[in-house]
């Protein structure tokens, strides 16, 4: 966005009328830029020259030193001068001819103590304001944190969707399970019923298969236990291999 403002006086290469000075500047106008093309092709813009290419400008201040030593027809940065005034002032900083020149405005209480304020610059042709480092931190800042909450409720909104689907697979298979669990009363009576009639239709079981000669009927421990206390003396002194014979011992 290019703004010429209207100078009264601009041919005369002077000062604006008294009645026609513009107001000062504000503190804040990063949003516009100024650009005269007309001036730019009729002289050159260097370092002797620039100063006067940005007094066009909106940024410029009618007020400061530089106005007035450009009203004695002393070059407006001329430090020898401005170290000796007190007020605003704006100073050349760094120069890069013909494409960059900073300026920098800055209030002055002393030949050696300076404040600064603000810094413009000149690209190409073209007069930006340089914003404060306040506002970029501000602004980098705020950006970051709008990416950050708009990543936070992204992720916030996928795992509700993550959760919804779990719950519904797990009330899914849940409604078949308790419908198996259920037990019909009257299915089992009947199968119960079922079962005990073919076991009445069944042949009684046969009877078991005689042990073989030799073989020892298993015994409870209890009647063990008795025909152990009766046999025992009388067995202890007899050695079950040597003294019964082949014919006493057992076959398998």
């Amino acid at each position: 966005m290019a703004t010429t403002p209207v100078n009264s006086n601009f041919e005369g290469g002077g000062p604006p009328l008294p009645g026609a000075i513009p107001p000062p500047p504000g503190t804040d106008m990063t949003g516009i830029c100024f650009r005269d093309q007309l001036w730019l092709n009729t002289y050159p813009l260097d370092r002797n020259l620039v100063f006067d290419y940005f007094a066009l400008s909106p940024f410029y201040d009618y007020t400061c030193n530089n106005e007035q030593l450009r009203i004695r027809a002393t070059h407006p940065l001329d430090i020898s001068h401005l170290s000796k005034m007190t007020g605003t002032e704006y100073m050349l900083s760094e120069v890069l001819e013909p494409h960059l020149f900073v300026f920098r405005k800055q209030k002055r209480d002393g030949p050696e103590k300076v404040t600064p304020m603000l810094t413009y610059y000149v690209l190409d042709g073209s007069i930006y304001q340089a914003p404060q480092l306040c506002n970029v931190f501000a602004s980098r800042v705020g950006r970051a944190l709008y990416h950050i909450s708009k990543a936070f409720t992204t992720a916030a909104s996928k795992l509700e969707k993550v959760g919804y689907v779990d719950a519904e697979n797990e009330s899914a298979p849940s409604e078949p399970k308790a419908a198996k669990e259920t037990i019909d009363f009257k299915e089992l009576k009947r199968v119960d019923h079922i079962l005990a009639s073919l076991q009445r239709k069944l042949p009684p079981a046969p009877p078991p298969p005689p042990f073989p000669d030799g073989y020892a009927v298993p015994t409870t421990e209890g009647e063990k236990g008795s025909s152990d206390a009766q046999q025992a003396e009388p067995l202890a002194s007899v050695d079950p291999i040597i003294d019964q014979g082949p014919s006493k011992r057992m076959k398998v």
